[in-house]
C-alpha cells in the first residue's frame, strides 16, 4: 500500500491549520443575516462581492437582490493561498430544494467539469472553479429568482455546500 495519498492527506491538513493559525479575523461590513452569524452582502449598482477562503467559507450567508435589476452579478474572490485542485470555490445559484441534487451530480461529473452536471437545467447561474488568488463574475437573470424560490447560492466543490451556502432573494 503506497504511503503518498497518506502524505498528501497530511500536509493538506497541516496547510489548513496553518492558514487558520496565520488568517486574521473577518472584518464585518454588514449587520447579521437573519440566517446566521454571518453578514448579509453590500448591494450597490446590481452587483456584489463574495469572498472565499481556504477554511471553506464564504464571508456572508445572504445576498438580498434590488427587484429593480434587471441582471444581478456577484464576483466570487478567493482569498486564500491554496490551488483550485486542494481548495477550490464555485458559487452556483439554484433552488433550495435541488442544492443537494445539484452537489451530488456535480461530484459525479468530477472535476473535469469543474463539479457540475454540464447542462444542468436546475443551476440558475454559477462561476467558475477558482483557487487562491483568482476571481470570476456571474451574471444572474434576476427574472428567475422571483417566483419558485426559495433561493440558495453554495459552493459544489465535494464537500463545501455543507459550510458554504447562503440565501438569495430578491425585494
Amino acid at each position: 500500500m503506497s504511503t503518498v495519498p497518506n502524505l498528501l492527506a497530511a500536509a493538506c491538513a497541516l496547510a489548513l491549520c496553518a492558514a487558520a493559525a496565520a488568517a486574521p479575523a473577518p472584518a464585518r461590513s454588514a449587520p447579521p443575516s437573519p440566517s446566521g452569524d454571518k453578514p448579509a452582502a453590500k448591494v450597490a449598482n446590481c452587483a456584489t462581492q463574495v469572498e472565499a477562503n481556504d477554511m471553506m467559507q464564504f464571508d456572508v450567508g445572504s445576498i438580498a437582490i434590488p427587484a429593480s435589476c434587471g441582471t444581478f452579478r456577484i464576483t466570487l474572490k478567493h482569498v486564500g493561498k491554496l490551488p483550485v485542485t486542494a481548495m477550490g470555490h464555485d458559487l452556483v445559484v439554484a433552488r433550495a430544494a435541488d442544492m443537494a441534487g445539484i452537489a451530488t451530480d456535480g461530484m459525479n461529473a468530477g472535476a473535469a467539469a469543474n463539479y457540475l452536471k454540464p447542462g444542468d437545467a436546475r443551476v440558475i447561474a454559477h462561476t467558475k472553479l477558482v483557487g487562491g488568488g483568482q476571481s470570476d463574475t456571474v451574471g444572474i437573470p434576476v427574472a428567475r429568482l422571483k417566483s419558485g424560490g426559495p433561493f440558495v447560492f453554495f459552493c459544489s466543490f465535494p464537500g463545501h455546500s455543507v459550510l458554504m451556502k447562503g440565501t438569495i432573494s430578491v425585494g
